[in-house]
């Protein structure tokens, strides 16, 4: 139950640290949502999208099937804080099998970051991947060795940035 408890406590701070990242009225120089095929082989790939001096890149190998249409989104708070970035397959569920990711977000410091085996559309809700199938370190969020199931759809994560008041 507390584990449960705890689930429910980050992802309401993500969604309040998310709504403080990217306002209604957001202007174009500090989000960004953009279009990209995820391309299966087994070969590794790496997509990514920046705002000012913060950048996000997704690296990925997948296996199966043929492209598929995937997102990124990239958003820098109003105070220059907070930098998040999230990649995820709008259609929900990707049919295929990852057998490598990671994202990382250069010049912050990652404060939350999830990953999920299928997002939420055509009426599903988003499916987290057990804690023990990734990593998240200072600025990556990596899959685990011997661990990760093969199955992503979504991931998100929210960075520090190391912005200064002077």
């Amino acid at each position: 139950m507390a584990t449960q408890n705890n689930f429910c406590a980050v992802n309401l701070a993500f969604l309040l640290v998310f709504v403080l990242i990217v306002p209604v009225d957001a202007s174009p120089d500090r989000t960004k949502t953009v279009e990209f095929n995820v391309k299966p082989g087994g070969v590794v790939h790496t997509f990514t999208e920046a705002i000012r001096e913060y950048e996000c890149l997704f690296t990925y190998a997948s296996q199966g099937g043929t492209n598929e249409q995937w997102l990124m989104s990239v958003g820098l708070s109003d105070d220059d804080r907070l930098f998040s970035c999230s990649v995820w397959r709008p259609q929900g569920k990707s049919y295929l099998f990852f057998t490598q990711f990671k994202a990382e977000l250069k010049g912050t410091k990652i404060e939350y970051a999830n990953a999920y085996s299928q997002t939420a559309a055509a009426g599903q809700s988003d499916v987290p991947l057990k804690p023990e199938e990734f990593t998240v370190g200072d600025s990556t969020v990596t899959h685990r060795d011997g661990k990760f199931n093969a199955q992503l759809s979504k991931l998100t994560a929210i960075g520090r940035t190391r912005h200064d008041e002077l």
